[in-house]
């Protein structure tokens, strides 16, 4: 009689803040909003169940994602599942325009039909929330971020985007939270120099960095990493593949930052890959091994 498959490790709990404990390894749900390419409703739904079978708890969305169609989706998935058994964080800085025809340039392939309109003052983050909150279904939300805040977005508008989040979604968030109707507010962007930035200038408890501390980068060390820690902010590390290329290995067509990536990013992570194989270890198990620790 054959043997029967071992069941899946767990996945292991990352540290408890504001009395949210959450799954070290958390859902990212920018591609269940098309991103890169279509994905068929079955599929999605699926994907989000089976992360939650496995043990991860902690779901991250926004609406920018699709223009709400990840958040639809990540509703939908979850309505079966006892609300206070899982972790939300959604984000704040657009608002879908109900009516309006959808502008190209978004990067998402599919998604729904209305435009996000970028907005970081006070009304523009109440008003994404509560969109957000008919997209998911709750009646509250655990993790709030201000998305977006930073040159690789804005370009030279970013200070202008920064006083702005400052002077209004920071506001909103702050009363939010001190509502209940969300239980931890921090920032999602792209950039430790603007991470740290914002743990200067708010009362946050938590930030969201894409790709800054990952087997390819440790631009968050230097700065950003120890003032978190010397804040008691918890840090939440997006993009741990650098946009797929920490995934799939140095191949043509691979991604990184959220396009192809050049000639030498290649030929590092082919030099990544050939240290981790030296170890028996393969990179797609590395990259978040070496963010977790």
């Amino acid at each position: 009689m054959a043997n029967a498959a071992a069941p899946p490790s767990p996945i292991p709990s990352g540290r408890p803040f504001v009395g949210l404990s959450p799954s070290l390894i958390g859902f990212g749900g920018a591609p269940l909003g098309d991103l890169y390419g279509h994905l068929d409703e079955v599929t999605a739904q699926d994907t989000v169940r089976a992360a939650f079978s496995a043990g991860i708890n902690l779901v991250d969305t926004s609406p920018l994602y699709g223009h709400g169609l990840s958040e639809h989706r990540i509703g939908a998935a979850l309505r079966s599942v006892p609300r206070e058994r899982v972790i939300i964080s959604t984000k704040v800085g657009r608002w879908m325009q109900a009516g309006a025809p959808k502008r190209d340039g978004s990067g998402y392939a599919g998604g729904l039909p209305h435009p996000a309109v970028i907005d970081y003052s006070y009304d523009g983050a109440m008003r994404s929330f509560e969109q957000s909150l008919l997209r998911l279904g709750t009646d509250h939300i655990d993790i709030l971020l201000i998305h977006d805040v930073d040159v690789w977005t804005h370009g030279d508008r970013m200070e202008q985007r920064f006083t702005e989040a400052m002077d209004g979604a920071y506001r909103a968030l702050e009363k939010l939270r001190s509502s209940g109707a969300v239980k931890a507010i921090g920032v999602g962007v792209n950039e430790a120099e603007m991470c740290a930035r914002f743990a200067r200038a708010g009362d946050f408890d938590v930030m969201m960095l894409a790709g800054r501390y990952s087997l390819l980068e440790q631009g968050a060390l230097p700065e950003f990493l120890p003032l978190a820690l010397e804040k008691k902010i918890a840090v939440m590390l997006a993009g741990v593949f650098n946009s797929g290329i920490l995934a799939t290995g140095a191949k043509p067509g691979a991604f990184y930052n959220y396009k192809l990536a050049p000639p030498e990013v290649l030929a590092r992570v082919a030099r990544i890959e050939a240290v981790c194989a030296s170890h028996g270890v393969a990179l797609p198990q590395a990259a978040p091994a070496c963010s977790c620790r």
